[in-house]
């Protein structure tokens, strides 16, 4: 072999080297970075998460697992952030987020609308009843057949009765109207069919009194016929609410005989409870439904104050509408539906939100798997939607999904922070805050102990015996 082949052979075997090596080295550190990655830091209780070992084994107070908890949950890294975290702040590593379900979504503002559903009950507008009573003394004659519930016509003949002083005063309207028509064509002054005029007009308001109505007023102008009888007519179309009217019977004056309402405008009085009462406002349109028939009719609200019913605890409103074919009838249950269309807010959904009857809680993504509870404030509930009026602000991301499992992790911590509340430092015997002393604590026999101060922490770490002795119930977890 040549001097120039022995030389490219050595080259071909340092090169190779080099490249073993490199490979190797990168292989190494690689290996050592996923050891570290993974290296145990401490065993947790997953019940009580303040009692920490360095071995593994059961938690002494339930007889539970004790679980790992690795450098990249819980290393130095991490120990300062945990420490900024509010009470009942949780970290959470990824793989644990995959398993328990957790879904992230980001706060923004957007208008919300909302349709508030409630029953409601037909009533008569009472602006549009009107009573048929005697205007004097009197005797039914004749009664038509009609019943409560029917509906009636203007005009429309419900009976008939006597009264003695009708004929005379029928006779005194017919001189009249004859003495008119004789005058005017004889062609008398002005004057004197003036007064003939008044005359006229004062026998036909007797008439009036007596319960004579226009109709038949005109019939006996008309006819110059005396009527035997004085007929009770209906003032108003409508449906007959009330009959107080028999043959034969006798009556007295001011006695009601009959009550017609009508239905072509009708009132539907709703219950309001709760917050509901807040969306409605006089005038507000609204639509009237008749379940199982298909009939919707627009609607609105009066200008009428709602009343409180105290049998209901609810405010009822007043809706008025109109009811041209009678569709709607007294005492009938409506469906009222009314839109609303809110303001621009925060709208969540309503699994996103720990409802404990006392607060409400969202949990806050603050990055590098940590998650705090922050109280919010809720406003209107919209479906399956809630609309937030304090706690939260747009750009703010929140648990919507295994928010539950989180927050069950979450009251653990705050019940192990309230029972480490009243702890003492067992140096020097001053009250600790767990949730503020950081790194300055120890573990000893299963118990953990809190300092005030790294001085103290020093001291009984490197004799806690002769500490211990000096305190009674040692505080532990």
């Amino acid at each position: 072999m040549g001097r120039p082949a022995k030389i490219g052979l050595i080259c071909s075997l340092m090169v190779g080297s080099f490249l073993v090596g490199s490979w190797f080295s990168r292989r190494s550190a690689s290996a050592d970075a996923g050891s570290s990655a993974r290296r145990v830091l401490y065993y947790q209780d997953p019940m009580h998460p303040a009692y920490k070992s360095d071995k593994p084994g059961v938690a002494p107070d339930c007889g539970m697992q004790l679980e790992p908890v690795y450098a990249g949950e819980g290393g130095a890294g991490s120990q300062g952030a945990r420490e900024r975290m509010p009470p009942g702040a949780v970290e959470i590593s990824p793989e644990r987020q995959q398993l328990i379900g957790v879904r992230v979504a980001e706060v923004t503002t957007s208008l919300a609308s909302k349709t508030v559903r409630v029953v409601g009950r037909v009533a008569l507008d009472e602006t549009r009843i009107v009573n048929v009573s005697a205007a004097v003394d009197g005797w039914v004659r004749q009664t038509a057949p009609v019943a409560v519930g029917d509906l009636v016509g203007k005009d429309q003949v419900l009976g008939t009765f006597y009264n003695r002083e009708f004929l005379t005063a029928q006779q005194t309207y017919l001189y009249a109207l004859n003495t008119m028509d004789r005058f005017k064509k004889e062609g008398e002054n002005a004057d004197q069919l003036k007064l003939t005029s008044a005359q006229v007009r004062a026998a036909e308001e007797n008439l009036e009194y007596l319960g004579m109505g226009e109709a038949q007023m005109r019939e006996v102008a008309r006819t110059r016929q005396i009527a035997r009888n004085i007929d009770l007519r209906s003032p108003v179309d409508g449906v007959v609410l009330a009959r107080n009217l028999s043959p034969e019977l006798r009556f007295d004056r001011g006695t009601q005989l009959f009550s017609v309402g009508d239905l072509r405008h009708v009132w539907v009085l709703a219950d309001l409870f709760g917050n509901e009462a807040r969306f409605v406002r006089p005038g507000q349109a609204a639509r009237v439904t008749i379940p199982g028939q298909g009939v919707s009719l627009p609607a609105k609200f009066s200008e009428a104050l709602p009343r409180f019913d105290a049998s209901t605890r609810a405010l009822r409103a007043r809706l008025e509408l109109d009811n041209p074919r009678y569709q709607l009838r007294p005492d009938m249950f409506v469906d009222v539906q009314l839109d609303v269309t809110l303001g621009p807010g925060i709208i969540l959904p309503a699994d996103a939100i720990v409802d404990t009857g006392l607060r409400k809680t969202v949990f806050v993504d603050r990055g590098n798997g940590f998650f705090e509870p922050r109280e919010v404030e809720a406003g209107a509930r919209l479906g399956d939607r809630v609309q937030i009026a304090k706690g939260l602000q747009p750009g703010d991301r929140i648990v919507v999904s295994g928010n539950f499992l989180i927050d069950s992790e979450s009251r653990m911590k705050l019940a192990a922070a309230r029972q480490d509340a009243t702890t003492k430092d067992p140096v020097c015997g001053m009250d600790v805050d767990p949730t503020q002393a950081g790194n300055r604590k120890s573990a000893y026999q299963g118990r953990t102990y809190y300092f005030c101060m790294d001085e103290c922490k020093r001291k009984f770490d490197q004799n806690p015996e002769s500490y211990l002795k000096q305190i009674a119930g040692p505080r532990h977890d």
